[in-house]
């Protein structure tokens, strides 16, 4: 799906590019996420706050609503600030369940200024989506997501929740 995340890049770029508020953007990009990359039936982002991460915009079912850094998928990624890319969540040392359908994850980290502003999180209903191309794919697009709507204001949003 190489070509796919360019043309998705793209359509980002648009999407974010004008000045509505940070937690707007955040809505639509989860959006045009869930409604163009095939095989995934939840995205969507955490805000960082403290040493948890509060539920944000996102697509698909109900989800947990706090997360501590650490736990999960979601936490643990936090918590080391790096992508992780999870084949299997049963397999996953204290993988959190919020949704029963979600088989395999891939979670990416939002840093800027050295600062974690949170997580987005995407899963799907099948094991082993996500490869080092969705990986390589959604890191670029997060890093869209980050330049594009001033990351102090993520940062507000996050102090906010």
């Amino acid at each position: 799906m190489a070509d796919g995340y360019d043309s998705l890049a793209q359509e980002c770029r648009s999407l974010l590019s004008d000045s509505s508020p940070t937690v707007s953007k955040m809505a639509n990009f989860s959006a045009l996420v869930f409604h163009s990359v095939p095989e995934i039936n939840w995205c969507g982002f955490y805000l960082a706050q403290h040493e948890c991460l509060s539920l944000g915009p996102f697509q698909g079912r109900v989800a947990c609503t706090q997360i501590e850094f650490g736990k999960g998928v979601c936490g643990t990624a936090a918590r080391e600030r790096r992508t992780l890319l999870v084949d299997d969540v049963d397999q996953f040392p204290g993988h959190i369940v919020c949704d029963a359908a979600s088989r395999s994850e891939l979670v990416i980290p939002l840093v800027a200024a050295n600062t974690l502003l949170g997580v987005f999180d995407v899963d799907a209903p099948v094991p082993g989506r996500f490869g080092p191309e969705d990986q390589q794919g959604f890191e670029g697009l997060i890093d869209i997501f980050i330049d594009m709507t001033q990351a102090e204001n993520l940062a507000r949003l996050a102090a906010a929740n």
